[in-house]
C-alpha cells in the first residue's frame, strides 16, 4: 500500500470513529448536569460537579467563567473531548438562556447531531422549540433526554404527543418510565428487553440493578408496585401504535429516539450515550463556496465556529474554537488562513475539557481544536494546508437591544477598546462604532448580554463601565455592488451609521419605519439583517 493510500484509509477510519455533537435545551433543564454525567459515564471525569451547588467547591466542569458559577447558568459555550467504546466524543455544552442563543446557533453549525433535553416537569419549552428549528433547518439529527423523572411531572405519553405535535418529529422511545417522583422505579430498556432499576441517591456507574424483562417475574412486580404494569402496558401500547424506528428518518431529522432519566442522579445516561455512538452519523461533508469538502480527504481543512477570550485570565489568552472539516491535523503543520493569507502556527494547538486544556498532536474531521489567537483570526475564517476555500452558514443576527457604553474611570480608555475589540471578535457582543464618533454602541439579542458583558470588563480588563440607554431600535447590515453608491449612502445618513467590530457598515435605526423609508429612497443598497461572519453580507438575508 502506497503512502498516500495508506494516510486516506487512516483518515477514513478516524473520521468513522467520531461522534460531535451539541447538547441543547431551555434554562434549567438540567442540560449542563447532563453534561458531566456523560462525561463522567465516559471517564473523561471522576467528580461530577452540578450547576445547583453554588456554594459547593465543586462547579459544573463546563461552566468555568466565574459569573457561570455565581449565577447558576452558562454564558458560554464550552467544548470537552473524550473516548467511549472505541469513539471520539466532542462533547459541546450550549447556554440556554435565549439571551446567549447566537452562540448556541454557532455552536450548532459545527456539529453532526444534538442532543435534546427536556425537562419532564415542564414539556417543550420556547427556547427549546427555537433551537430545533435551527437543527431542523440544517437536517441535524436528534435525540431526546427526558430529564428530572425523580420529580412529579407530565404523563410520559403526553410527553411524546407534545414532542411530534410542536416539533413535527416522529417520537421513537427506547426507553419507557415505570412511575415518576417519589414513586419512579426506573426504565423499560424496549430494544434490549430488560429492566434498569432506579436506587435514588446514587451517583455512580453501577448505581442502577439490571433486571430481564418478564411481566411474569414476580419479583419485578413486586419491588416495582403497580406501575410496573401500568408502564408495560403503555410499553405496549406505544410498541403497537407508534412508529419504528427507521435510522435514515432519524439522520433527516425527522424522527427522534426518546430516552427517559434523571441525570442529577445518574441514571438513563448510559443509555443515552451508547444511542449516540450507535445511531449519530460520523462527520460528513460540509458546504463551502466552490465546492462540497468530504472529511476523508487527505488536505487539512477547518472552519472557526467561536472565540473564547480570557479562558486562562493570568495570560489574558484568546482561543479560535476550530472545527477539523477535513483531513489530518498535525501538530505543527503548516496552515494558512484563507481571508488574510497568512501562515498560523499550530505548534501549541490544543484539545479541551472545558477550561483545561492539553496540547493535541493530531485531530481527524469531527474533532475540535484550540488555536491561540492574537487577533489575526476571526468567527468564519477558514483554514487550509494551502487550498482557498470558504465555509459558509456561520451566522451573524442583527440585535434587538441597544446600549451605550460609557467608561466609570476615563483613564481606561485603553482597556475599553481592548476588551470590546476582543469581545466582539467572541460574539458575546456586537460592538458598533458610531461613524460620527462617541461612545460605542453595544448591540445584544438578549439584556442579560450586557451584564454579563460590563462584568467581564470590569473583572478581566479593568475597565468598569455604564450601561446607558442608547435610542435604537434596529440594525441592519449595508451592502452594494456599487461601492460608490454605498459611499454616498453611508455619508448622507453618517449620524444613523457605524462600523461594526469586522469593519461592515450597519445602519442604526431609532425607528423600524426609517429602515423602510432608507430602502425605498435607496433602492440600490441592500439591507440585511443577518451576515455571515465571513466579512461579506449574507445576499439570501431579508429585512424585517
Amino acid at each position: 500500500m502506497s503512502e498516500p493510500t495508506a494516510r486516506m484509509t487512516t483518515i477514513a477510519r478516524e473520521v468513522a470513529r467520531r461522534r460531535t455533537f451539541a447538547i441543547i435545551s431551555h434554562p434549567d433543564a438540567g442540560k449542563t448536569t447532563l453534561t458531566e454525567k456523560l462525561l463522567l459515564y465516559a471517564g473523561a471525569i471522576h467528580i461530577a460537579g452540578s450547576v445547583k451547588a453554588r456554594k459547593a467547591t465543586r462547579h459544573a466542569t463546563s461552566d468555568w467563567m466565574e459569573i457561570e458559577k455565581q449565577r447558576g447558568i452558562s454564558v458560554a459555550s464550552s467544548v470537552m473531548q473524550a473516548e467511549y467504546r472505541g469513539c471520539v466524543i466532542n462533547l459541546l455544552d450550549t447556554p440556554g438562556h435565549q439571551d446567549f442563543s447566537e452562540d448556541t446557533y454557532r455552536v450548532l453549525t459545527a456539529v453532526d447531531a444534538a442532543l435534546m433535553v427536556i425537562d419532564g416537569g415542564k414539556g417543550i419549552e420556547p427556547q427549546t422549540l427555537r433551537l430545533i428549528e435551527v437543527c431542523r433547518a440544517r437536517n441535524t439529527p436528534i435525540v431526546t433526554f427526558v430529564n428530572k423523572l425523580d420529580r412529579e411531572g407530565r404523563p410520559a405519553l403526553a410527553l411524546l404527543d407534545e414532542i411530534e405535535s410542536v416539533l413535527g418529529m416522529a417520537a421513537v422511545p427506547f426507553t419507557w418510565p415505570i412511575g415518576m417522583g417519589r414513586s419512579f422505579g426506573g426504565v423499560l430498556d424496549l430494544r434490549a428487553r430488560r429492566i434498569r432499576v432506579f436506587t435514588p441517591g446514587l451517583d455512580r456507574l453501577n448505581g442502577a440493578d439490571i433486571a430481564t424483562l418478564d411481566e411474569n417475574d414476580p419479583a419485578c412486580r413486586e419491588r416495582l408496585g403497580p406501575d410496573y404494569g401500568a408502564a408495560l402496558a403503555e410499553a405496549e401500547l406505544v410498541r403497537e401504535a407508534g412508529t419504528a424506528f427507521e435510522r435514515e428518518e432519524f439522520l433527516a431529522a425527522r424522527q427522534t429516539p426518546v430516552f427517559f432519566g434523571s441525570a442529577i442522579n445518574n441514571f438513563g445516561v448510559g443509555e443515552v450515550l451508547d444511542a449516540l455512538v450507535e445511531l449519530a452519523p460520523a462527520p460528513g461533508s460540509r458546504p463551502e463556496r466552490e465546492r462540497s469538502v468530504a472529511p476523508q480527504e487527505a488536505g487539512f481543512s477547518g472552519v472557526v465556529f467561536k472565540i473564547q477570550a480570557n479562558m486562562d485570565p493570568a495570560h489574558r489568552d484568546r482561543v479560535a474554537f476550530v472545527r477539523v472539516c477535513s483531513g489530518r491535523f498535525v501538530r505543527g503543520m503548516r496552515i494558512s488562513n484563507c481571508r488574510t493569507g497568512r501562515e498560523i502556527r499550530t505548534n501549541n494547538a490544543v484539545s479541551f475539557l472545558s477550561q483545561q486544556r492539553e496540547i493535541v498532536e493530531e485531530a481527524y474531521a469531527g474533532d475540535i481544536i484550540g488555536l491561540p489567537n492574537h487577533g489575526t483570526i476571526r468567527l468564519g475564517d477558514t483554514l487550509t494546508e494551502g487550498e482557498r476555500l470558504q465555509f459558509t452558514g456561520l451566522p451573524f443576527f442583527a440585535p434587538e437591544q441597544f446600549r451605550r457604553a460609557e467608561l466609570v474611570t476615563p483613564m481606561k480608555t485603553k482597556q475599553l477598546r481592548a476588551g470590546l475589540a476582543q469581545l466582539g471578535e467572541e460574539g458575546a457582543i456586537q460592538v458598533y462604532h458610531p461613524i460620527g464618533g462617541g461612545a460605542p454602541v453595544l448591540g445584544a439579542v438578549g439584556v442579560l448580554q450586557f451584564e454579563v458583558v460590563a462584568y467581564r470588563l470590569a473583572h478581566e480588563y479593568g475597565a468598569e463601565i455604564r450601561l446607558l440607554p442608547a435610542n435604537y431600535v434596529a440594525a441592519r447590515w449595508v451592502s452594494c455592488d456599487d461601492p460608490v453608491e454605498l459611499k454616498r449612502f453611508v455619508d448622507a445618513n453618517a449620524h444613523r451609521m457605524a462600523y461594526d467590530a469586522g469593519g461592515v457598515p450597519a445602519f442604526l435605526a431609532s425607528m423600524r419605519a426609517e429602515i423602510e423609508v432608507a430602502q425605498e429612497r435607496w433602492p440600490k443598497i441592500a439591507f440585511h439583517a443577518l451576515r455571515e461572519y465571513t466579512g461579506l453580507a449574507e445576499d439570501s438575508a431579508q429585512p424585517a
